[in-house]
Parts: C-alpha cells; sequence; structure tokens
C-alpha cells in the first residue's frame, strides 16, 4: 500500500519498529567475527565499482552476494524517471546540494529520535563534531547530481555503503544494551529513513521557494524521483518509498512534519555543532550567509526549534536594495564586488548562486580532509558525554 496523507501516520508508527533484516543479519556477522576494519576498506572498494564490473571478483563471497541483491532496480524504475531526475541536478545541483547540507543537515536533528542516534554515535558524526557527519551525506549530495550517476552503478554502490553504516548503528545499539526500544523504536528505523528523505527532497523543495528560486513541476518531480531512488537503496521496503510524485510528498511532509519535529537539547547541540563548523572554516561575512540562508530555507518557526542563530545578514527585516548593499559586501568581497541591485530583485538568488560554490568547496574538504574520506562502521558506541 502506497503512502497516504489518510495512512501516513499509522504507516510510520508501523516503521519505526523495522529497521533492515538483510543489511543487520551481515552487519551483525561482520561485527561479531571483528572485521570492522576490513569491511572499512571494502567499502572503497565498493564506491569504486560500476554495474558492468564484478563484485565475486573483488569482495568476500557473502558481501558480493548482498550486494547483487541490493542492486535490482528500484520497483517500476524507467528511463522518464532518470530523465527528470538529471533535468532537475541540471538546472539545480550546486544550490540543492547546499540546501541538503544546511537546511536538510540540520532539519534532520528536529527529528528526537535522529538528533539522539545521531548525538549518541559520537564516532559517526555526533560530539565529535558534524565533519564526519558532512562528510558521510555529502558524498550522497554530490554524487546523486553526477551525469549518469543512476545508470552506470556509482550512485546505488555509494548509497548501499551507507546502508551499511546504518545497520552498523542499529547493531551497535542493540549490542550495547543501552538502548530503549520502547521509548525510541529501532535505532535508524525505516521511519527515519523515510523522514529523512522527505526532509532532504520536499523540505529542500519549499527551502528553494522560501528563498525565492523557482522550480518547474517537472523538476521538482525529478528531485523526488531521485529520492525515491536513494531510499530504494538504502533498504527501504516498497511501502515506504516516497511517491514519484512532487506535490504528494509535500502533502504527506506537511503533515506528518507537524508531529514529527519538535525542539530538543539532542537537536540543539547537534546544531550548535553544525554552526561551529561552518564558522571554523569560513570568515565571518561568509559564514553569515549560510546562516542567513537557512534561517530563511527553513522560515523562521523551525529554525528557532532548531537553534539556527538570527545574524547580521538578516535580509529579510531590510528592504531589497538596502539588502543588496549587504550582500554585496559581505565577507569582504564573497561575490566578486556585485553590482547593488535594485529594488525588485531576490537578494537571495545571488547568495545562493556564489555561496553555494563556497559550500561544495566545503564539502569537499569534509570528504578529502581530515574529517572523514569514508562511512565508515565501528566496534563500538562512543557519544564523549
Amino acid at each position: 500500500m502506497a503512502l497516504t496523507t489518510a495512512n501516513i501516520a499509522a504507516e510510520l508508527e508501523a516503521a519505526n519498529k523495522v529497521g533492515d533484516p538483510d543489511a543487520d543479519a551481515l552487519v551483525s556477522d561482520l561485527i561479531d567475527n571483528r572485521e570492522v576494519d576490513g569491511v572499512n576498506d571494502l567499502f572503497r572498494t565498493i564506491g569504486k565499482l560500476s554495474k558492468n564490473q564484478d563484485y565475486h571478483a573483488q569482495l568476500p563471497e557473502r558481501l558480493a552476494d548482498f550486494m547483487d541483491k541490493a542492486a535490482a532496480d528500484p520497483p517500476g524504475w524507467t528511463k522518464a524517471d532518470v530523465k527528470a531526475a538529471e533535468g532537475f541536478f541540471d538546472h539545480h545541483h550546486g544550490e540543492a546540494s547546499m540546501l541538503q547540507g544546511t537546511v536538510g543537515l540540520i532539519g534532520t536533528y528536529l527529528s528526537p529520535t535522529g538528533a539522539f542516534t545521531l548525538r549518541s554515535t559520537g564516532r559517526l558524526g555526533g560530539v565529535e563534531g558534524p565533519g564526519r557527519r558532512l562528510s558521510q551525506s555529502s558524498r550522497l549530495f554530490l554524487d546523486m547530481g553526477n551525469k549518469g550517476a543512476m545508470t552506470d552503478g556509482t550512485l546505488k554502490a555509494n548509497v548501499t555503503k551507507v546502508r551499511l553504516v546504518h545497520a552498523s548503528v542499529r547493531q551497535l545499539h542493540k549490542k550495547s544494551g543501552e538502548w530503549d526500544y520502547a521509548k525510541w523504536g529501532e535505532p535508524v528505523s525505516q521511519k527515519y529513513t523515510t523522514g529523512a528523505a522527505c526532509v532532504f527532497s520536499t523540505q529542500i523543495l519549499q527551502a528553494l521557494k522560501n528563498l525565492g528560486v523557482d522550480v518547474s513541476r517537472d523538476d521538482a518531480h525529478g528531485f523526488i524521483c531521485a529520492w525515491h531512488y536513494v531510499t530504494h537503496y538504502l533498504g527501504t521496503p516498497e511501502k515506504w518509498l516516497l511517491p514519484k510524485n512532487a506535490d504528494a510528498v509535500e502533502q504527506l511532509w506537511n503533515q506528518a512534519r507537524e508531529t514529527e519535529w519538535k525542539k530538543t537539547d539532542d537537536g540543539l547541540f547537534m546544531t550548535e555543532q553544525a554552526i561551529k563548523f561552518y564558522r571554523d572554516l569560513l570568515p565571518p561575512g561568509v559564514s553569515d550567509a549560510y546562516i542567513a540562508v537557512t534561517r530563511v530555507g527553513l522560515g523562521d518557526k523551525y529554525a528557532d526549534m532548531a537553534g539556527v542563530p538570527k545574524n547580521p545578514l538578516d535580509l529579510a527585516a531590510k528592504p531589497l536594495a538596502e539588502g543588496h548593499k549587504v550582500v554585496s559586501s559581505i565577507g569582504g568581497g564573497l561575490f566578486g564586488g556585485a553590482a547593488e541591485k535594485t529594488v525588485g530583485v531576490n537578494p537571495y538568488k545571488e547568495v545562493l548562486g556564489t555561496a553555494s560554490r563556497h559550500f561544495n568547496e566545503i564539502e569537499k574538504y569534509a570528504i578529502t580532509h581530515d574529517q572523514d574520506n569514508q562511512p565508515q562502521m565501528h566496534q563500538e558506541l562512543n557519544d564523549g558525554r
């Protein structure tokens, strides 16, 4: 049964009790046999494989068998879906990638279970800072917009790695004996995956709209198709996959969000860590731009719930012409000495156009430097508190 506004609440409640049996069995065995370090090396190998390569020639048999089974196309997936997804990224790849790394990641902190899970897995991006978390997610955000990524096998392989990381979190919590299943449901449950897919898809489309970026309906549907594809390879059963329709998913999320998003200490902590990460890497004016874009993208209601600070680049409080003076001068010429625009032109488009290029550089830094270069599995949990 497909997700609808009539059944979304009941389906999410059911999904909260479900993990990913195939991935969980594999990862549990790997952890029990103390093979995690070897698996991290295998993750790097998986990321280099394409659909034209033989998994069995390069991977242990049980992992190759899992990859073979996991490589099946989403039910009903078509060339038209690929074309629609690529159409969105042809027009909005940089902006969407930036907003997924700001609005999207901070949006996931508004899920109480999600924020607790992230904070409790410190080595996976909790108290040790959001750099590792950003690196894990950024690879996905950047790769899913690459031409051919949905046909050459690279995206499905990288998403399957994330699927195995999710399974490792579930198994480590299970083995720790500290997870409150009655309170939280299954760690990184199917509810979490479906909710995160909404945040990274329809919430990003809403953020683009809030920021004055026009996205055609065809492109919007294409973006939702892309996340339908990704969540399939994250191990989501067909009944909980997002419909390949932007209007339907927006209705589902608007309804579910009112009960799913809440202000929590864990969420505020994670947002604080993310803001610190941006400020540490960027000059003050530039980081102000990201914070402004995140606030406007989320909207004040949710930005306040998440703890996104109000900052000097508050364009919404200024006339457009004055706002453009601010945009043109922040960061000592962040915008290359951009000329002041006239009233009636949306200043956020200029913020997005240039800031997204800067942010994508941060994402690449997080991927390739000391923040972490691949998603990793661990033998134990440690949140550092």
